[in-house]
């Protein structure tokens, strides 16, 4: 069923005869903006968005895969920090960060030539209660084109197309941006996306594999999977004093491990 889903999307995209992809190196955009490079070659161009919300570490990620595919690549600085809907973090705060990202690289791709925004929103994920990211995709036009959702591809069937074609985002653990990592209401800003990028980074060293670290006011809620439990409380020690060495003052483990969308479960119980 994949193969068909995904012969239909190259022909979609070949239709449009150029394509700027928006592209994090995650597995959606990897596989779409592989997808786009087979049919358009150099009439595609992925396109990273570099802002205070995308972790170094994954702008490396990002360069590295754009090389791995072979398609052109092109870094583009903008900060949702300038947004004051963005940065009071409202239960919105998605729509507004997407709308103004859309923005950017419809401009870009404008001004460029290219035809269309791809954009790799999956199926799987649209299903889900709070996705009000989506809502800024819908409002955007026939510029922009979502793909997997058009042709109702799922997380799985992306990751299987990703193995299919070699790529090495087929098994990359999901990534968010550091948004996510504070509940809503509570300011988002430069120093607090500082400090979690870097008690990620710690953590990443330590060899754990699908991770985050939550922000409340100043304290860190970490969360793991739970095969990986044993080793977060082996190494406390050496977590605590790192994060508290940031500026966190309480540095805790949750007890349900890593689930992605935590930040919207009180949200969804009271609804």
């Amino acid at each position: 069923m994949a193969a068909e889903k995904i012969k239909l999307i190259k022909e979609a995209i070949k239709a449009r005869g150029s394509a700027v992809v928006a592209f994090s190196g995650g597995v959606d955009s990897t596989t779409l903006a592989a997808l786009a490079f087979e049919v358009l070659g150099e009439k595609a161009l992925a396109v990273t968005i570099d802002s205070p919300l995308f972790p170094r570490k994954q702008l490396e990620i990002a360069v590295e895969t754009a090389c791995e595919i072979g398609i052109k690549h092109k870094i583009l600085p903008f900060s949702q920090l300038s947004l004051p809907y963005f940065s009071a973090n409202t239960l919105n705060r998605c729509y507004f960060c997407k709308k103004a990202l859309l923005e950017t690289l419809l401009d870009f791709a404008e001004k460029a030539g290219y035809a269309v925004v791809l954009e790799g929103t999956n199926s799987s994920e649209i299903r889900r209660e709070n996705r009000p990211g989506y809502r800024a995709v819908q409002e955007a036009g026939e510029m922009v084109f979502s793909p997997f959702v058009e042709f109702d591809v799922t997380k799985d069937e992306i990751r299987e197309t990703a193995s299919e074609l070699s790529l090495s985002a087929a098994s990359r653990p999901a990534a968010a941006c550091l948004a996510t990592r504070f509940p809503y209401g509570q300011p988002i800003t430069a120093e607090a996306l500082q400090k979690i990028e870097k008690a990620e980074e710690f953590l990443f060293t330590l060899g754990f594999t699908q991770f985050r670290v939550r922000m409340h006011e100043n304290l860190a809620r970490i969360e793991v999977i739970q095969e990986e439990f044993e080793n977060a409380l082996q190494k406390r020690d050496k977590i605590s004093r790192c994060l508290k060495s940031l500026g966190f003052d309480y540095v805790t483990l949750d007890l349900e491990g890593f689930r992605s969308g935590s930040m919207d479960e009180p949200y969804l119980r009271e609804k």
